[in-house]
């Protein structure tokens, strides 16, 4: 799967709103993150770059993008880039997070995921922690969040 979606991302943000599209793809794939309409910017392994616009869906009652939008937006960056990095006879899922709300977050949101460490080969489940940094229109760091991955071999068919 991981090289699959990594070739799919590679192929179709080739073309006239591939990015979109592909966004639109994930969404269809885990549909609660449609909630928040991401648009992937990059993603490699180790780096995956997520936006989403400033939009009154994303608001709290104060006018600032929602803490829970916040943690989507990580959350969906981490797992894309967990996915393309792990090997493909390996699986993933989010252990558990930490985050921490820096600043105010106004305007659109940019997310940055990358792991602390680079994966060794893993023959047992194990944790594997994947940080998260979003930034503001300004680039001022506004959230941040330490996404701890779980990460095991994949059971045999």
């Amino acid at each position: 799967m991981s090289a699959s979606l990594l070739s799919l991302y590679r192929r179709i943000t080739r073309w006239p709103c591939g990015h979109w599209l592909f966004s639109r793809a994930v969404c269809l794939r885990a549909p609660y993150f449609a909630t928040i309409a991401p648009l992937f910017i990059a993603l490699e392994p180790g780096r995956c770059e997520v936006r989403i616009r400033d939009r009154r869906r994303v608001h709290n009652h104060i006018g600032t993008v929602h803490a829970i939008a916040l943690c989507n937006l990580a959350e969906l960056s981490a797992g894309v880039m967990t996915e393309v990095t792990i090997p493909a006879n390996m699986r993933w899922i989010p252990k558990g997070m930490n985050v921490e709300y820096l600043s105010r977050a106004k305007g659109s949101m940019h997310a940055v995921a990358t792991p602390e460490t680079p994966l060794e080969e893993v023959h047992a489940g194990r944790e594997w922690p994947v940080q998260v940094e979003v930034i503001d229109p300004s680039g001022t760091p506004v959230f941040r969040a330490r996404i701890m991955m779980w990460v095991s071999p994949r059971k045999p068919h």
